[in-house]
């Protein structure tokens, strides 16, 4: 990865346009009893937080944006002890308990139980010798004298420039009952159970002359990126959707027998020592099943990418239909046969129909977009995903599938992002119990019921599980309130909006309403999905609605009514 790769990229995954940087920190994850690792994940379901910081002086010099070419790491995976270097310093966890304050900030894994996760700090030096990069990644650069965050620069490296600190909060509190024996059970992607080995690295992909004028005239107090007028911000539904496909064929998510790579678990005094890893990499053919299905030789149907659509503005207005065996082949054949040429998925079960793709709707090219949710009917196929879709479009004088990330050894020309190598997940589904590789760490999954460990306001209750009707919809008004969905969160959100029902659907859909149309009692097991915000509760199913009512409600009947919708840059301290 170097800067004009950077610059090539179609999208970002930050939320400035301009700033198409790689910030990386290694990920964490469970140890259990057993010696099995279950991958930790980030509090929200998102990624980290990137603060820039003008704290930095030295006498006759102004503080400096990164140049283009620059690149720099702070810490040493290989650590396993403490030394009270500044550059250990600038290495911190902070044990998060909103309710109790939690134990001090330290410098290595907390040692006790946080109940709202641990949060992993790292700050970079700030010091330039004038250097793009140094043969370790660090020599390059230096932390100021009096602070790791802030001060004069020293002689050696007399330049300021902008500081920049991660931060991750990880959401270690699920694993608050499977703690076992003297120690923490917590250990780094690369092997390490101390901590001490947390390390970040930095390719600067910024536009330059964005940065600068950031760096020197947005000291907004509160670090309000809005307040910058150097900058323009990325929706979050854009910035989420900048993923690349896996190319490495391992499983790095879930539970897994052995760290992914070659990583031993070391807490030695010495410096771990690292081995040699060569994994294998995914096949054409199977980079493109985890991205799309490949209908050219069986319909005559090319995959154009993942686009977005817009309820009151739907991308393709012609024939639809919802479907719990909804597959990607019923989609394009339901469309073939009302005399369309485009079909489009969301939601693993809805089809949509059309004959053109709107520049609004359009996919970016090179990239995956957050069609992640697989079919209600074959959960080996992606059916678009919240307020994404899956197009596929009639072979004519273009019959070729899109084009993602890397190329793999061998090919050639692919669009690059900047967004980090992911493989794509599936809604999680909950039965009565959950199979696991480990008696001794996970916690009972959520019974398939509304009602489980939702929390809900004064006066409301669970109704059941209910079906859902495409167009209308059983429940008129969309509830959406800027948090990864749970059935609390969507609960309280409609009680605030006056509504007496709500309900949530497919993992990830709240929706609102006064009344509960075109809909029927269910078995509760058809309620079986984790909430996206939230696993331990549960939030609906495919086509099926885990329904809450004010204890004065009664109109659930059928009849037809629409639904509406209802969506650091940081000066010194």
């Amino acid at each position: 990865m170097d800067y004009d790769s950077t610059q090539a990229s179609t999208c970002t995954s930050c939320g400035i346009s301009a700033d198409k940087s790689n910030y990386w920190i290694p990920t964490m994850y469970y140890q259990a009893q057993n010696g099995s690792f279950i991958s930790v994940d980030v509090v929200g379901g998102g990624g980290g937080t990137v603060y820039y910081e003008q704290r930095t002086t030295y006498p006759g010099k102004t503080l400096q944006a990164f140049p283009e070419g620059f690149r720099m790491t702070a810490g040493n995976p290989e650590l396993r002890t403490y030394n009270d270097t500044e550059a250990q310093q600038a290495i911190t966890y902070v044990c998060l308990d909103y309710a109790g304050g939690g134990p001090p900030q330290s410098n290595t894994f907390p040692t006790v139980n946080c109940p709202d996760g641990i949060r992993t700090q790292v700050y970079f030096p700030a010091c330039s010798n004038g250097s793009l990069d140094s043969t370790d990644h660090q020599s390059h650069m230096a932390y100021p004298i009096q602070n790791d965050d802030s001060g004069t620069c020293p002689d050696s490296h007399p330049q300021p420039v902008i500081s920049i600190f991660y931060e991750v909060i990880w959401d270690t509190g699920k694993f608050a009952n499977d703690w076992y024996g003297s120690g923490q059970p917590f250990v780094l992607s690369m092997g390490d159970n101390t901590g001490y080995g947390l390390h970040g690295d930095f390719v600067n992909g910024w536009d330059v002359s964005v940065l600068q004028n950031a760096v020197t005239n947005c000291n907004d107090p509160g670090g309000n990126v809005s307040a910058c007028e150097y900058f323009t911000q990325v929706s979050d539904e854009v910035a989420g959707g900048c993923i690349l496909p896996a190319i490495v064929n391992e499983t790095i998510t879930g539970v897994l027998e052995s760290l992914p790579g070659c990583n031993p678990v070391s807490a030695n005094p010495a410096p771990a020592s690292s081995c040699p890893d060569s994994p294998a990499l995914l096949s054409q053919a199977q980079l493109e099943a985890e991205v799309y299905t490949n209908l050219i030789d069986s319909k005559g149907w090319y995959y154009v990418g993942c686009g977005t659509d817009n309820y009151f503005d739907r991308a393709f207005p012609g024939n639809s239909e919802s479907l719990s065996t909804m597959t990607i082949e019923l989609c394009v054949d339901y469309c073939i046969g009302q005399g369309h040429t485009i079909a489009g998925l969301e939601y693993a079960q809805e089809c949509y129909c059309g004959d053109s793709i709107p520049s609004s709707a359009a996919p970016v090219p090179g990239v995956v977009g957050k069609c992640n949710y697989a079919c209600a009917g074959d959960s080996s196929e992606w059916c678009g995903g919240y307020g994404t879709l899956s197009i596929y479009e009639k072979c004519g004088s273009t019959c070729q599938n899109a084009e993602f990330g890397p190329s793999l050894p061998g090919a050639s020309g692919s669009p690059s992002t900047t967004s980090t190598l992911v493989a794509k997940t599936k809604p999680t589904v909950s039965s009565a119990t959950t199979p696991t590789t480990s008696t001794s760490t996970s916690a009972a999954a959520p019974s398939a019921t509304p009602s489980s460990n939702v929390t809900l306001p004064s006066g409301w209750e669970a109704a059941g599980c209910y079906s859902d009707n495409l167009n209308p919809r059983s429940l008129s008004a969309w509830g959406y309130y800027g948090e990864p969905v749970t059935s609390s969160g969507c609960v309280n959100y409609c009680n605030t909006e006056n509504y007496s029902f709500a309900g949530t659907e497919y993992a990830g859909q709240c929706f609102c309403g006064n009344e509960l149309t075109q809909s029927q009692l269910e078995p509760s097991t058809d309620c079986n999905m984790a909430c996206q915000g939230d696993a331990d509760e549960i939030c609906g199913g495919s086509a099926r609605l885990s329904v809450f009512t004010k204890s004065t409600s009664s109109k659930m009947k059928r009849s037809h009514k629409h639904r509406k919708r209802v969506h650091h840059f940081a000066a010194s301290s």
